[in-house]
């Protein structure tokens, strides 16, 4: 079912602008990968966590379910987590009051002082002050830079635009991961030095490329630079037709400056679609299971016989599949939807995780003792792709960044992104600190207790999520007015965009978008 569209051209300025500021992405993927890998270098556990270093030396166990786990290095790993966290709400109020590329440019200062002060540290309060930075920076960005793009696209290529962030995201995990493997091979052991102060390269794209970006069309009609914004949206559609949208914008904006507390107003029960999707969209990506799929993939790839090269080939072999993955979420998710993209990759990937878990169960069973021959490893690594591959092109892009930073209306959008980025930040902490001491206890259930969260996540989506595809941004309250669950909460007397100039919305109320 297509929706009613405003006039819009896929202009080179819109892409030249939503590129620089996925780049922000680039920043997040390298921390990710850039992190995982310096913690496993001896030089670095030398010099700020000798007691770990040794403790995992002396560790023999052969158990593929408890191996060594340092609380105290994942509590310095995910201490970003919990900076990006706090961070996040203060980024909603400098996002609402002076736009969105200047929290752009704050997220991408904070990291770049924080690269700095990591790859110079000389002690644990110098490492940990500058991992503050970084989570501050990502607390920025991922507040910002989502809605930066939702706004900044047609809504025909809204998705397509989005999740180059996500893409983005991939590309630097892949690159941190290429990183590790060639610095670890200096043999002076000041490498880890270099992998954290390369986060600067990122940072430092995102934070001149913020300078030259145009704020968003909503953001300016918010902050009362009404001819500004009309200015900025032609040039952004690439057509003069622009006065319909530019009628909804103001008519949002006003709205939104009649509010003077989005924190509180998000609570009422007209925003209870959002607010629960604020929340629960973040909250389900983090029990896919994506973090027990990458923890045994190098035991795989070390059993295929890689050898000493097992973390480069899981890393390569993982993160093309992830970059390629995405780029079929690019090419589909405006043509067939977020829906179908969520539910088909739901169901991908509680197959592979029931098979997977039911492959490791065969071998290792509650002991955690055994070996695996190369074919039986082989099909493992098969299936740890096509769940990769459905992470990669569903809940990855679809959930961390494109659907919750489409679904709100102007009013509330910064408060319920940085809903959304708290509560992502919240819980890949918390999976973080108990993943490890969960497989010793779980064993290969581990694989069965996501694959259980998974089943719920799809069947929630199935029931509550409408279909958002080619649907205006301001114009997204139709939506919910059109769903069987949501339009109890959502009536007429809360809509703010008049729908008589959305013929397609009397489609939506018969055919209702589930």
């Amino acid at each position: 079912m297509e929706s009613k569209e405003y006039p819009a051209k896929l202009t080179t300025f819109v892409v030249l602008t939503c590129l620089v500021a996925a780049t922000g992405g680039l920043i997040v993927g390298y921390d990710i990968g850039i992190s995982s890998g310096v913690t496993s270098m001896n030089p670095f556990l030398k010099k700020f966590f000798p007691s770990v270093y040794i403790k995992e030396k002396l560790n023999q166990s052969s158990n593929q379910y408890c191996t060594f786990d340092s609380q105290i290095l994942t509590t310095f790993t995910s201490s970003l987590y919990l900076a990006a966290l706090v961070a996040s709400f203060f980024a909603s109020s400098v996002t609402r009051i002076f736009g969105r590329r200047w929290s752009m440019f704050a997220g991408g200062v904070s990291f770049l002082v924080g690269a700095a002060l990591n790859g110079a540290a000389q002690d644990v309060f110098m490492l940990i002050f500058g991992r503050i930075l970084l989570g501050i920076g990502v607390g920025f960005i991922g507040q910002s830079v989502p809605l930066y793009l939702s706004e900044m696209a047609p809504a025909k290529l809204r998705g397509m635009l989005n999740i180059t962030c996500q893409l983005l995201v991939t590309i630097g995990i892949f690159s941190a991961n290429l990183i590790n493997y060639g610095i670890s091979k200096i043999e002076a052991g000041w490498g880890w030095r270099l992998s954290l102060a390369l986060a600067a390269v990122p940072a430092s794209v995102i934070t001149i490329g913020s300078l030259f970006l145009p704020d968003t069309p909503n953001s300016l009609i918010e902050r009362g630079h009404d001819e500004k914004a009309k200015e900025i949206l032609r040039k952004i559609r690439g057509t003069d037709e622009i006065l319909e949208e530019y009628s909804d914008l103001v008519t949002a904006g006003q709205v939104s400056k009649q509010m003077r507390h989005p924190w509180i107003n998000i609570m009422k029960r007209k925003y209870r679609p959002h607010l629960t999707m604020a929340i629960l969209i973040p909250f389900f990506q983090q029990l896919t299971g994506i973090n027990v799929i990458m923890f045994y993939a190098p035991v795989l790839f070390k059993t295929l016989g890689f050898g000493n090269n097992t973390s480069l080939m899981s890393a390569v072999i993982i993160g093309l599949v992830n970059v390629c993955a995405t780029f079929v979420s690019i090419g589909t998710v405006d043509r067939l939807g977020r829906r179908l993209l969520f539910l088909q990759g739901g169901f991908q990937m509680l197959a592979c995780q029931i098979i997977l878990g039911t492959l490791i169960a065969i071998k290792f069973g509650t002991t955690g003792e055994g070996t695996i021959p190369r074919t039986y490893a082989a099909f493992m690594v098969l299936f740890i792709c096509i769940y990769v591959a459905g992470f990669a092109w569903s809940w990855g892009p679809l959930g961390g960044t494109l659907v919750p930073s489409e679904i709100f209306p102007l009013e509330i959008r910064s408060a319920g992104q940085s809903i959304t980025v708290s509560v992502n930040m919240l819980f890949t902490f918390v999976v973080a600190q108990t993943f490890l001491p969960m497989l010793c206890h779980f064993k290969f259930g581990l694989f069965y207790f996501f694959a259980g969260w998974v089943l719920v996540m799809t069947i929630f989506i199935a029931l509550f999520l409408p279909e958002t595809k080619n649907v205006p941004i301001e114009k997204m309250i139709l939506v919910w007015k059109a769903h069987w669950f949501w339009n109890n909460f959502v009536s007429d007397k809360n809509e703010h965009v008049a729908p008589t100039r959305w013929p397609q919305y009397d489609l939506l109320q018969t055919h209702f978008i589930q």
